[in-house]
């Protein structure tokens, strides 16, 4: 069963639709002592990360999240989500993350002819082949990007993917470390493409 965390600052709607779409039972979850009942768990995210941590620690998400994760609760960070599983971020001010994945958020430098936010259909690269998360994807696949932050994780075994853009022309774009699992862009706003990746990861286990 899939839970959506609904903390109040997600599309909800639209990742709605998405699971909808592919067939997959979920529920809208706003009582964090329910996370458990969850075998996997989505984590929207929209504004900016330090207000986003802010509410997640006012309301207790934090504590029950990474509960979650600890007893092997799959997590599935979208947008801002992936940017929170990491240990800080810059946006607002510095503010600690989740701490789930070793790592810091930064803003984007854009390259020349480049600007911010980056918005847009855009491919991922350096894809991280015979992962079950791309099953029926192909390899250079595009996806709707609207962000202006970047996660730099500190190991980098725990990249799957990367998107070229900015001054150091590439960005991580999707990120896995064991059942935490991080994408960049927006997988409900991107048929069909993100549609098989929502269904990919609901189907590991």
């Amino acid at each position: 069963m899939i839970g959506i965390i609904n903390y109040g600052h997600g599309n909800i709607g639209s990742i709605e639709n998405a699971l909808s779409k592919i067939n997959s039972k979920y529920s809208v979850v706003t009582n964090p002592e329910n996370l458990l009942s969850y075998s996997h768990l989505i984590l929207p995210g929209v504004g900016s990360f330090s207000k986003c941590m802010d509410v997640i620690q006012r309301q207790g998400w934090e504590k029950h999240i990474k509960a979650s994760v600890s007893q092997g609760k799959y997590i599935l960070g979208i947008c801002l989500g992936m940017q929170l599983l990491f240990d800080n971020g810059e946006e607002d001010g510095s503010s600690k993350g989740l701490g789930l994945i070793n790592g810091n958020v930064k803003k984007i430098i854009p390259g020349k002819d480049e600007a911010l936010p980056h918005v847009g259909w855009n491919n991922i690269i350096n894809v991280k082949e015979n992962h079950n998360l791309f099953d029926n994807i192909s390899k250079n696949a595009d996806y709707y990007f609207d962000h202006s932050y970047e996660c730099i994780p500190l190991k980098t075994n725990v990249i799957l993917s990367e998107t070229n853009y900015g001054i150091n022309n590439k960005f991580v774009s999707i990120v896995s470390d064991r059942n935490i699992y991080g994408i960049q862009f927006h997988p409900e706003k991107s048929p069909p493409n993100g549609l098989f990746l929502l269904k990919n990861f609901i189907n590991i286990k």
